[in-house]
């Protein structure tokens, strides 16, 4: 009889992430999950088990899988130390259940996020060139020397016209942007270190 009651327990969990995270049901909170399906959890525990279940479902929407894959994936979550799975072999039964019911919405939803992401307005191209004014009899001194001027950037969304920004620097705004660009790389490459 605890087997059935944490299997319904789990189920109802993995319906609520999905509620919460995949529909955007306000309604839906990790305290009213708590409260209706773990009472008996610490707030710790039950946070624990809520962040593992939601990445789990995110794993198995993000991977596409299908139900022989996610067997194989819950074989392999089981018998890694400390893993969703360890020592928790009901929790696959509702899960599959759950990937069955859900996967065609669930995966929907993560593609609609992901098609969301690839289609915000991005850099399309970009084109550039040097130009050189000289001064001219009569003009102002001023004006002349380099000048380069970044001709034309197009930015622009998936199946949108491109709209173009057109950007003039003299050689000590060249530079400044060149040390910026220099210090962004030096902060990426604490980070993440080249090979």
């Amino acid at each position: 009889m605890a087997d059935v009651e944490a299997s319904k327990s789990l189920s109802g969990l993995l319906n609520g992430i999905a509620q919460k995270v995949y529909y955007s049901n306000s309604e839906i909170t990790e305290e009213l999950l708590k409260d209706e399906l773990y009472p008996e959890l610490s707030q710790e525990e039950f946070k624990a088990l809520h962040e593992k279940m939601k990445a789990l479902i995110k794993s198995i929407a993000t991977a596409d899988m299908d139900p022989s894959q996610l067997e194989a994936f819950l074989t392999a979550q089981t018998k890694r130390q400390g893993s969703v799975g360890a020592g928790w072999e009901q929790g696959r039964r509702p899960l599959l259940r759950f990937w069955k019911s859900l996967a065609v919405r669930v995966r929907g939803r993560v593609l609609l996020s992901l098609r969301a992401a690839w289609s915000s307005p991005g850099l399309r191209g970009l084109s550039w060139r040097v130009d050189l004014h000289t001064s001219q009899a009569g003009g102002d001194a001023a004006h002349s020397g380099h000048v380069a001027l970044m001709g034309e950037l197009e930015l622009g969304r998936a199946g949108h016209d491109s709209e173009f920004v057109c950007l003039e620097f003299d050689e000590a705004k060249v530079n400044q942007v060149l040390k910026k660009m220099a210090d962004i790389q030096q902060s990426i490459d604490r980070i993440v270190p080249r090979t």
